[in-house]
């Protein structure tokens, strides 16, 4: 009689709407430990690259290498794709590049026909990338090119402020708002080339055509009101070959990565030399 008592009070206990939801709240807070959460496979997104081939101390033609590698396991830009490239499957790879944030122009080549920065051009969604040198450009190694001709015009328009006359504080030389805003579309240039290296005239007359980058900068220095050697600067161009070799054909304003237009700086010359 009293184990019958002793087993109805128990099973009233149990079946009460309290104590079920306190032994579900109980149970749901244990570690299950027996219990194992299966990790989801992420499935490889492989790209191919074609990348130029040269090395000067071989013997053999320029080739186009493949290479392929996991986006997955990658960063979004080309040049994420070349450092993987060069750090995991081949070191030989020889290409430049530092700041990796569109300021120093190094990593200039040209992707899939059209020249950019590597640092600032996202990985082409179609099956296979073909990344080569800057065209028209001595090859030194692999992706790395000869700039010594580029940066010899670049000098030849004397990049820097010229005075007749000194300061009248004898600190320096003030500028308005007004005139400060004038050199605006010039003065952000970091000289990457991929402007003079995409224009055709620069292509067949490399010796004497100055190119789009050397003339955008001519033109910031002769739109700059501190400065006082404007005539001299304008005759210094007034050339047949230095100037006039550019057609308006605009390869240049479609290349620059910074969107510049050093066509339209190119025409304010024309326009002046009048």
């Amino acid at each position: 009689m009293a184990t019958s008592l002793v087993r109805r009070s128990l099973s009233r206990v149990h079946s009460s709407p309290a104590t079920k939801l306190f032994i579900s709240r109980s149970h749901a807070s244990e570690p299950q430990t027996t219990q194992s959460t299966p990790v989801a496979q992420t499935t490889p997104s492989l790209k191919t690259f074609q990348i130029y081939r040269w090395n000067p101390d071989s013997p053999t033609k320029p080739e186009l290498k493949s290479y392929e590698i996991n986006l997955n396991e990658c960063g979004p830009m080309v040049l994420d794709a070349l450092i993987k490239i060069k750090n995991e499957v081949d070191p030989t790879l020889t290409f430049r590049r530092s700041c990796r944030e569109g300021i120093c122009g190094s990593c200039a080549m040209n992707i899939d026909g059209c020249n950019g920065l590597a640092c600032l051009t996202k990985i082409p969604a179609n099956n296979d990338t073909m990344i080569t040198p800057l065209p028209h450009m001595f090859v030194i190694k692999d992706l790395v090119v000869d700039m010594t001709n580029f940066y010899n015009q670049y000098k030849s328009i004397e990049p820097w402020l010229k005075r007749k006359s000194p300061a009248t504080d004898g600190k320096e030389v003030l500028q308005s708002k007004k005139d400060r805003a004038k050199l605006d579309g010039m003065y952000e240039c970091i000289l990457c080339s991929c402007c003079s290296t995409s224009c055709p005239s620069y292509w067949w007359n490399p010796e004497s055509y100055l190119g789009p980058a050397a003339l955008l900068h001519a033109n910031r220095w002769i739109m700059d009101s501190r400065d006082e050697y404007t005539k001299e600067r304008l005759d210094a161009v007034n050339d047949e070959f230095k100037l006039y070799r550019c057609h308006t054909i605009l390869n240049c304003a479609r290349a620059c990565p910074k969107g510049l237009n050093p066509g339209k700086q190119i025409q304010n010359i024309k326009s002046l030399q009048a």
